[in-house]
């Protein structure tokens, strides 16, 4: 069952939306209407945890910009809205990640029993060799 995460957002002032036209087939309507979205999300202005932060210019990968902000460019839609929706969405899943601390991994070791397993299976394999060898290989 999937977990119902709280929407995230963003502080006024710390995005901006900018509709410019789609690419690709389309026709008339993609060479007249803007109905691209580019999200530009601005981190440090957004009010989270500096830890959320640095994670979150981490997870961008190739969203993010030189300037450190993150752009999401949605135009899968015909719509601007359904782009802007799609776009919020993806913004959201993207910081909802970088909220959520990495699990510490706790280092384990082997039990006793599989180590005696391993050891027990080595020296029978051992054996199967040793016993394949000729009394005149030596």
């Amino acid at each position: 069952m999937t977990e119902l995460k709280p929407e995230f957002f963003p502080a006024p002032g710390s995005f901006e939306e900018k509709f410019v036209r789609s690419g690709g087939h389309g026709g008339q309507n993609v060479n007249k209407v803007s109905t691209a979205v580019q999200l530009r999300f601005f981190p440090r202005m957004s009010g989270l945890p500096p830890a959320a932060v640095e994670r979150l210019r981490q997870l961008a990968g190739s969203k993010l910009t030189v300037d450190g902000d993150i752009l999401i460019v949605a135009s899968e839609y015909r719509t601007q809205e359904q782009n802007r929706q799609a776009a919020r969405v993806r913004l959201n899943e993207l910081v909802q990640r970088a909220l959520r601390p990495p699990r510490r991994r706790r280092p384990t070791k082997p039990s006793y029993g599989s180590k005696q397993r391993r050891l027990e299976g080595k020296k029978r394999r051992s054996g199967v060799k040793q016993s394949r060898r000729g009394e005149d290989s030596f």
